[in-house]
């Protein structure tokens, strides 16, 4: 999941005076801690592998959920039964997979795969040693004064970037380019360099460590350019008797606004091995419950999550997702659940998707609002779920673009949990970001510090806080309540 929590002010309480459920409204007594946590711990199973959007664990993923959907007898909603099928791109990264430090034409040093670093899930193939230059943020912009390949010759070299923009350009995209790893693989290519080292920001207030990532950009994947992420710890070995730590670096650069290389006394070796589809067949997850008034069932109430995962590498290391977003997933689920065991009868229809592809960059919600089920014009509201299993206290999204809808949460919060309250724009990187774009009212459940395990090995079942889970699970299904029982009119997106 991206990260958005700058975007978003908060709906926040302490899971310690948590208000009593609201025991007078159908359908919410069914929501269990018990059932949640069983989806979660299926889905972040190491028989899923992480649920890599076009993988088989992610199929596995699917196919579980459309079984439930179907044993809920939610009505199929796809094009194909339970399932909305698109394509995406896919990488399967194959063993070995080596980053080694030689001196003198011998391995001094072996680094392990999910401890020192990790491959970029969109990596190409390769098997080089190469000595290793450190160029900055990895951009070239001579035309502002600013080129960090400028006063080095990188040909035949491995180069380490910093992984992002510098903070003094990051949202200047249309000149500095997007700071996609794809986006500086090019660049380093283009300039001589036969492969990559990323590493995050050192002097960030909480510094990235490595992470599985499909997130890459646009353009053309080069299927020969073998790209690591590195931990900083690693970095600064490597630059060992160059004088200078990362930390040093990024400071000379950001205090400058000048570029500064440095030949470094290392040779690595790196070996990666990939195949990359560039259309892989996947599917989002689409299921109706039909509304019961007369004019109100031909509206809708989308409640939606994310399914997918960042995947596994070299059958070696695997990111469960258990937060992210086994959590959202299973939420879903539990609200599906719980108005049809609840026996409700919802005046307006509503629609249970799961998305595929939320990693690559909202492909599965992006192509669910472009071919959509019913017109979009006839969706009233649509409800997101991502990363609600983990942290300490909840945030709902999109306030401020949405208030009335947001209201009907902040309703349901004054009624039954007592939370304090405030709003914001747009969520930004989350599903419901493409509903807002095409109009549509959303609201963005997560919850607040939910990143420290993000894309890591170590988001798993037993990190998640259960009783802030399910309370937020139920807050969503309160907010779903009101809205398709007509609670909430459709009101036009503020931008």
């Amino acid at each position: 999941m991206k990260n958005v929590a700058a975007l978003l002010l908060l709906v926040l309480y302490s899971v310690p005076i948590l208000g009593q459920p609201a025991k007078n409204v159908p359908g919410l007594s069914i929501i269990s801690q018990k059932n949640l946590m069983k989806t979660v711990t299926f889905l972040s199973s190491k028989e899923l592998g992480g649920r890599l959007s076009g993988s088989e664990g992610y199929n596995k993923a699917a196919s579980y959920m459309a079984s439930e959907f179907s044993k809920l007898k939610l009505k199929p909603f796809g094009d194909s039964a339970y399932y909305q099928k698109l394509n995406v791109e896919y990488n399967e990264i194959y063993s070995p997979v080596k980053l080694n430090l030689i001196e003198d034409g011998k391995v001094t040093k072996e680094y392990k795969l999910g401890k020192d670093f990790v491959c970029r899930e969109l990596t190409g193939s390769g098997h080089i040693t190469a000595p290793v230059v450190f160029c900055g943020y990895g951009l070239s912009k001579p035309e502002f004064g600013y080129d960090d390949y400028a006063a080095v010759n990188v040909k035949g070299k491995i180069v380490i970037v910093f992984k992002s923009n510098p903070s003094w350009k990051m949202n200047d995209t249309s000149n500095w380019g997007n700071g996609y790893p794809r986006f500086k693989a090019k660049l380093a290519k283009e300039h001589g360099a036969v492969g990559m080292l990323i590493v995050s920001l050192p002097n960030d207030a909480k510094p990235q460590t490595t992470i599985i990532s499909v997130l890459e950009g646009g353009g053309e994947q080069d299927e020969n350019f073998p790209q690591f992420h590195i931990d900083i710890p690693i970095a600064d070995e490597i630059l060992a008797g160059s004088g200078f730590t990362l930390k040093d670096l990024q400071t000379k650069i950001d205090s400058s606004k000048q570029p500064f290389v440095v030949q470094t006394a290392s040779t690595i070796e790196m070996e990666v091995h990939s195949k990359y589809t560039k259309e892989k067949p996947t599917m989002n997850i689409v299921g109706k419950l039909e509304g019961s008034d007369p004019e109100l069932r031909n509206e809708y109430v989308v409640v939606g999550a994310h399914l997918d995962h960042v995947g596994e590498q070299a059958g070696e290391i695997y990111a469960p997702g258990a937060n992210d977003n086994a959590s959202g997933s299973a939420a879903v689920l539990e609200i599906a659940r719980a108005f049809i065991k609840g026996k409700i009868k919802p005046k307006r229809s509503i629609i249970f998707v799961l998305f595929a592809s939320e990693e690559l960059g909202l492909i599965g919600s992006k192509y669910f609002v472009d071919n959509p089920p019913v017109p979009l014009e006839k969706i009233t509201a649509m409800i997101n779920l991502d990363c609600i299993g983990y942290g300490d206290s909840i945030q709902v999204g999109n306030g401020k673009s949405s208030p009335n809808l947001w209201n009907v949460a902040h309703h349901q919060d004054s009624l039954f949990t007592k939370m304090m309250v405030g709003a914001t724009w747009s969520g930004g990187g989350a599903d419901a970001g493409p509903f807002h774009d095409k109009g549509i009212p959303a609201a963005y459940f997560v919850t607040t510090n939910s990143y420290t395990h993000l894309h890591c090995m170590t988001d798993t079942p037993e990190t998640l806080n259960k009783t802030l889970f399910e309370e937020i699970t139920k807050l969503a299904y309160l907010t779903a309540f009101e809205v398709v029982n007509g609670g909430y009119d459709r009101e036009e997106v503020l931008k």
